[in-house]
């Protein structure tokens, strides 16, 4: 897995490196020497670096005095005189540069820049760096809308100038990569919101032998998966299974107003692989249900007028539940009194068990929209995923009116429910355009899938997966949090398939369920085998 640090952490890394006897000089030359390896590897010929005042733009002279030794022709664009940097060590390298042939435009006009860019076939960011946050100031607004103008690739030296390392969030005009190359670890901006648009290809340059070490050490806000990743908490393929093997699934939803989300969810589970997966609705839309699933069987539980669980169904559930490996609760649920009851007797009972959607906004009521105040009712001996988007986090959190905006935040709500609860059994599964599976120990980031996963019901294909996968483990996960990342990992490969079939902006939940079998195949083989190894055999 890759690490994942907050921005205060890669500083704490680079003070070790230099304590290590790595110096501050020596960081920033390997940094611009490893901006212009990648450069040279994609074959570049005429190059322009945009520099701006800080370490960033002493990383872009470095590597623009590297380009020039190969023999590219290469021209610096800065807002001062390399002479009149205030960073003693980024004034040395300018001047080093320039002493050595590199040219460069100082303080130029727009239409000079764009004539700079002209013949370009590559453009280095080196303008903002990881300290930035905030709205983007003269000249560099300008610098930002005219390299976006171009036709030349762009390579982001640690981040694309205009977006927050930490946040993800581009307040103002942010320059849109092909590759962004970070020194030491991945930072959470570069994985969510804005930073999945513009940060193109991330490759990570460590720097030094050292670094790994450091990073580990520095205590990672997250970890980013990688396919190998998954072998502990993927079974090996058998042929010895039957459908009591392969666990059990009570999906427990719906409602007149929503009968279609239960019925994804337990499609869902049946698809990610459960030998028998049950539904329990509102008795109310049992004709309904039935009438679109064969093989899952559909148990109805007591309801009002409205066609919403009343609280006499809570028992029924628990009895439920106590037969099957596993149970989801929420999908189209309403939140009222009776789900609330429901939610409630689940989570005293001994079922590994998934909570989403009104599920979650129900457990929200039972807090009184502060679950951080309640350690003793999630505190259980059997798997808990709370599978929230940022809207349903915030609402767990008491942050209803001021729900989590980016990755950073994300983090932090769903470490405010583990840490209150503490136990190794509980997982917030902190959905957003990118995901978080947030455990007591560590949170694990799988990649994310593609945009087209924000369509309606695609949320409720997750909590059938996951309740499918935690039945599958028959409650026995040595990994809960990876489990839950390998879960968002086939939802996202299931939503690339179906938009190859229907185009991004045409797929539709149903779309992904009869793709998650391919897309759970795809990625355990990948598991097993990864990319290059037989070559490397």
């Amino acid at each position: 897995m890759q690490p994942v640090l907050n921005i205060e952490d890669v500083k704490r890394v680079e003070v070790g490196l230099t304590r290590a006897g790595v110096s501050v000089s020596e960081l920033m030359h390997r940094a611009g020497c490893a901006v212009a390896q990648e450069v040279l590897e994609l074959g570049a010929k005429k190059v322009v670096v945009f520099c701006g005042m800080g370490n960033n733009g002493g990383d872009g002279w470095v590597c623009a005095e590297a380009l020039l030794s190969r023999g590219v022709d290469v021209q610096v664009v800065t807002p001062i005189d390399p002479d009149q940097l205030s960073g003693d060590l980024a004034r040395q390298v300018a001047q080093s540069a320039v002493r050595a042939g590199v040219p460069a435009l100082e303080g130029p006009s727009r239409e000079e820049v764009l004539e700079a860019l002209d013949e370009a076939d590559t453009i280095v960011d080196c303008m903002l760096g990881t300290g930035f946050h905030g709205t983007v100031r003269t000249p560099f607004d300008i610098w930002i809308e005219c390299v976006n103008s171009s036709d030349a690739r762009v390579v982001a030296v640690d981040v694309p100038s205009g977006l927050s390392a930490q946040s993800g969030l581009a307040e103002g005009p942010c320059v849109i990569a092909d590759m962004t190359v970070t020194m030491i670890s991945l930072k959470p901006g570069l994985l969510a919101d804005a930073g999945r648009d513009a940060c193109g290809v991330i490759v990570v340059a460590p720097l030094a032998e050292q670094t790994e070490r450091l990073v580990v050490e520095a205590d990672p806000v997250a970890w980013r998966t990688d396919l190998a990743d998954y072998l502990d908490v993927v079974c090996e393929p058998t042929a010895a299974q039957d459908k009591f093997s392969r666990g059990s699934v009570l999906v427990v939803g719906g409602s007149s107003r929503f009968p279609g989300a239960p019925i994804m969810a337990a499609r869902a589970a049946a698809r990610a692989g459960a030998g028998y997966v049950t539904l329990a609705v509102p008795n109310t839309i049992v004709p309904l249900v039935q009438s679109h699933l064969l093989e899952i069987p559909v148990v109805g539980l007591p309801c009002d007028v409205e066609g919403v669980l009343t609280a006499e169904a809570a028992e029924k559930v628990v009895a439920l539940a106590e037969h099957n490996s596993a149970t989801l609760i929420g999908p189209g649920m309403r939140v009222a009194g009776g789900p609330v009851a429901c939610v409630n007797a689940l989570l005293r009972s001994e079922a590994p068990l998934v909570v989403d959607a009104d599920g979650l906004n129900c457990l929200a009521r039972l807090t009184e929209n502060n679950i951080t105040e309640f350690p003793e009712l999630t505190r259980r001996e059997a798997p808990l995923v709370l599978t929230p988007h940022r809207r349903e986090l915030g609402r767990l959190v008491g942050r209803a009116d001021n729900p989590p905006v980016s990755l950073e935040e994300q983090l932090e709500c769903a470490r405010d429910v583990v840490w209150t609860d503490g136990g190794s059994g509980i997982v917030v599964v902190a959905k957003a355009s990118a995901t978080a599976c947030v455990g007591v120990d560590q949170a694990v980031m799988p990649k994310p899938g593609p945009a087209a996963l924000a369509t309606a019901g695609s949320g409720d294909v997750l909590a059938g997966m996951m309740a499918s996968y935690l039945a599958q483990a028959h409650g026995e996960v040595s990994d809960l949090p990876l489990l839950c990342a390998l879960v968002c990992e086939a939802h996202g490969y299931a939503g690339t398939l179906a938009a190859e079939a229907f185009g991004t902006r045409g797929v539709m939940a149903g779309d992904l369920i009869d793709r998650i079998g391919l897309a759970a195949d795809v990625i355990e083989e990948h598991a097993f085998v990864p990319e290059g190894a037989g070559e490397q055999a």
